[in-house]
C-alpha cells in the first residue's frame, strides 16, 4: 500500500512554494546589479566589485540617515502639536464665557464683584491658552487673508477701502505656526457698493 504523500514538505513543483524567495533573490540581485550594468560573472574585475559595493554602503546609510531626520521632525512635531484636539475644543468654550462676560457687564455695569471674578477667570484663560503657543490671530481693521480670515459678508463702507475687515464676529486662533481656527469676520465692499 502506498500512500500519496510519501514526502512531507511543500511540493517545488506547485505554485507558490518557494516562489516567494526565488523572486525576493532575484529583486535583490537585480538591485545589487543596478551599477554593473550587466550579470555578474566569475571572471570580473574585483575593483569594480568594490566600487559597486561601496555605492550600495554609501546610498543605504544615506537612506537610513533620512529616515532617521524623518523620524525625529515628525517626534518633534507631534510632541509640538500634541494638545491640537484639547485646544480646538476648549476655545468654543471660551467664545461662550467671553458672550457671558460681556452681557454680565452690560447687565451690572463694570463695577460689579461678580464681573471682575469673570475677569480674573478671563485672564487665567487667555494665560493658559498663551502658555500654550496659542495666539489670536489679528482681524479687526485688517486687510482679509483668506489663509487666516473666513468672511460671513460684505458690507459697503465709507471710509474702508474695499476689502478691509469691518469687524470680527468670532476671533480667529493659531497653535504656533499653524491655524487652529479662522476668524469670522465681515470685510467691507468699498464706499457705495450693495452686497
Amino acid at each position: 500500500m502506498t500512500n500519496s504523500s510519501e514526502h512531507e514538505g511543500p511540493d517545488p513543483n506547485e505554485s507558490g512554494a518557494g516562489t516567494g524567495d526565488v523572486e525576493n533573490a532575484e529583486s535583490v540581485a537585480a538591485e545589487v546589479d543596478f551599477a554593473g550594468g550587466s550579470e555578474s560573472t566569475g571572471g570580473s574585475d574585483p575593483a569594480a566589485e568594490i566600487e559597486k559595493w561601496k555605492d550600495v554602503a554609501a546610498r543605504a546609510t544615506a537612506d537610513l540617515d533620512n529616515f532617521r531626520k524623518r523620524m525625529a521632525r515628525e517626534k518633534f512635531e507631534a510632541i509640538q502639536y500634541a494638545n491640537r484636539g484639547l485646544l480646538e475644543q476648549l476655545l468654543p468654550i471660551v467664545d461662550n464665557f467671553e458672550m457671558g462676560l460681556k452681557a454680565a457687564e452690560s447687565a451690572e455695569g463694570s463695577g460689579s464683584i461678580i464681573l471682575q471674578g469673570m475677569g480674573m477667570v478671563r485672564k487665567q484663560l487667555e494665560d493658559f491658552l498663551g502658555e500654550q503657543g496659542v495666539e489670536i490671530v489679528a482681524s479687526d481693521g485688517v486687510a482679509f487673508d483668506p489663509n487666516v480670515h473666513e468672511a460671513l459678508k460684505q458690507e459697503p463702507h465709507e471710509s474702508a477701502p474695499e476689502g478691509q475687515i469691518l469687524y470680527t464676529m468670532r476671533r480667529g486662533y493659531r497653535l504656533k505656526d499653524r491655524l487652529l481656527r479662522a476668524a469670522n469676520v465681515v470685510v467691507s465692499a468699498g464706499p457705495g457698493t450693495a452686497s
